[in-house]
């Protein structure tokens, strides 16, 4: 009687990636949170950690906020104790995106500055700029301006080579009232 040997995670996370480009998000999300359990086999949390944020992403493409939430939902923990702000930012931001899908706003907002604290202190100045635009935007549906303009100033401030429309939105948000 032969044993079931414990599936690769890479090929699992191989797998899981081609059913995500084909927008199979229902399948992606399944592979994915089945490497995060062949990569917890092996003692890889981390991995196992950013296999289930990809999971979460999958499965907030393929409209399931709540669970998207629940498979991102700790793994910010994971990567503050490992000393990986960048992501742990990402993690953060997985989730924010689920709270928000899910219109618990206050929450998303939270997670949202968190995120964009871990990645400046990640130095990861792009993805921290993608992160409070999506922070401004909410604000900016929440009806407050001032909260909008305040996180885009402060993701457009650690922009070190800005492109043409980056200057031009650093001139307007920047403008002495």
């Amino acid at each position: 009687m032969a044993s079931n040997p414990t599936p690769d995670p890479k090929v699992l996370s191989e797998s899981a990636w081609q059913s995500y480009r084909a927008a199979e998000y229902a399948a992606a999300a399944q592979t994915f949170d089945q490497a995060a359990a062949a990569y917890a086999a092996q003692g890889d949390a981390l991995t196992a950690a950013e296999m289930k944020n990809n999971q979460s992403v999958a499965l907030l493409r393929g409209k399931q906020p709540a669970a998207a939430f629940e498979a991102a939902r700790g793994t910010e923990t994971l990567f503050a104790g490992a000393g990986d702000p960048r992501r742990q930012g990402m993690a953060l931001a997985n989730q924010a995106s689920a709270l928000e899908a899910l219109h618990k706003f206050n929450d998303a907002i939270d997670a949202y500055t968190r995120a964009g604290e871990a990645l400046k202190q990640a130095g990861d100045d792009e993805l921290r700029l993608q992160v409070m635009q999506l922070l401004a935007a909410l604000y900016l549906r929440r009806f407050k301006l001032i909260d909008a303009v305040i996180a885009l100033q402060s993701g457009m401030a650690g922009i070190k080579n800005p492109t043409p429309r980056q200057r031009f939105m650093k001139k307007i948000l920047f403008i002495r009232l």
